[in-house]
C-alpha cells in the first residue's frame, strides 16, 4: 500500500464515521430545527442531573426499570425535564411491560419526530418541540385507539399531579 492509498483510506473511514455519527444524532433534520429553549451544554448541565443529560441532550436510554415514573398512577401531566412543556398526559399512559413509561399519545404540539437509523434499524425518535430534548421513540405495537407505543425515558420527564 502506498501513502496515496492510505490516505483515501482514511478518508474513507472519516466518511463513514461522520455518516454514521449524523444518523445517531438524528440526522439533517433535527439538525435543520431550531427550537424555542437554547443552553449551552454547561448550562443544561447545571440543570439536569448526569443521566437526564445523557438521555435528553446526548439521545441516549436509561436502563429498563429503572424509572420511578414507571410506577406513576397518578392523574397528572409528564412534562419535558429540560424545559417543562407538558408532553404527555397521564390519561394516555399504559403499562407496556417494557420497563419504559409508555403512552399512547402525546399532548398536542408538543412533541417533534424524527428518523433514527442507528442501531441497525429505522425507528422514530420523538423530541420535545420546543428544546429538543431526545424523549425517546415511537413504536407501532400500542393499544388502541392510536396503535401507538411512545416508549419515553423517565429521566426525561418530570410529573406534575393534578390538583383535586
Amino acid at each position: 500500500m502506498n501513502r496515496r492509498d492510505l490516505l483515501l483510506s482514511g478518508a474513507a473511514i472519516a466518511a463513514v464515521a461522520g455518516a454514521a455519527a449524523t444518523l445517531r444524532m438524528g440526522g439533517p433534520a433535527k439538525a435543520a430545527e431550531t427550537f424555542e429553549v437554547t443552553k449551552t451544554d454547561t448550562e443544561w448541565h447545571a440543570i439536569l442531573s448526569d443521566e437526564a443529560f445523557n438521555v435528553l441532550r446526548k439521545e441516549g436510554t436509561e436502563y429498563p426499570g429503572t424509572s420511578p415514573l414507571l410506577n406513576e398512577h397518578r392523574k397528572g401531566i409528564f412534562a419535558c425535564a429540560g424545559c417543562d412543556l407538558p408532553v404527555y398526559s397521564s390519561e394516555t399512559k399504559f403499562e407496556s411491560g417494557t420497563g419504559w413509561p409508555s403512552f399512547w399519545q402525546e399532548i398536542a404540539n408538543a412533541v417533534g419526530k424524527t428518523e433514527d437509523r442507528s442501531l441497525g434499524m429505522t425507528r422514530t425518535e420523538v423530541h420535545c418541540r420546543r428544546c429538543g430534548g431526545h424523549l425517546g421513540h415511537v413504536f407501532d405495537d400500542g393499544p388502541a385507539p392510536t396503535g401507538l407505543r411512545h416508549c419515553i425515558n423517565g429521566v426525561a420527564l418530570s410529573f406534575k399531579p393534578a390538583t383535586a
